[in-house]
C-alpha cells in the first residue's frame, strides 16, 4: 500500500483491488452508468483518480456504501488486505430527531 496522499489510483483499478468488483470491465460499467461518487461528485470516467481520504459512495447489491479511502492497494490481495484500504462511514439515519 502506498501512503502518500498526493498519489492517486484509477477508480476502476481501486474498485478491483479493494474487491468491490471482480474485473476492471465490471468496474468500468458501474462507473459509466454514473453510479459512483467521489467526494459527493458523480464520476463518469474510469480514469478518475482516487486518493487517500477521498469519500466514495458505491451502490452495491447489499445497499449503498459510503467509504473513506485509507490507502491505495498495490495488488488485489486477500479480503483482509483489501478491507484495510478503506473504512465504512455510517450513512445518516432518517431518525435524526425533530
Amino acid at each position: 500500500m502506498t501512503d502518500s496522499a498526493e498519489d492517486g489510483m484509477r477508480l476502476d483499478k481501486w474498485l478491483v483491488h479493494a474487491r468491490f468488483c471482480k474485473t476492471r470491465d465490471i468496474a468500468a460499467t458501474l462507473i459509466r452508468r454514473s453510479r459512483i461518487r467521489i467526494n459527493g461528485r458523480v464520476v463518469e470516467k474510469n480514469h478518475n483518480l482516487v486518493r487517500v481520504d477521498d469519500v466514495l459512495t458505491l451502490p452495491l447489491r447489499a445497499g449503498v456504501k459510503v467509504l473513506r479511502v485509507l490507502a491505495l492497494p498495490v495488488r488485489r490481495g486477500p479480503p483482509a488486505e483489501a478491507q484495510a484500504c478503506y473504512a465504512e462511514i455510517a450513512p445518516p439515519t432518517a431518525d435524526s430527531g425533530d
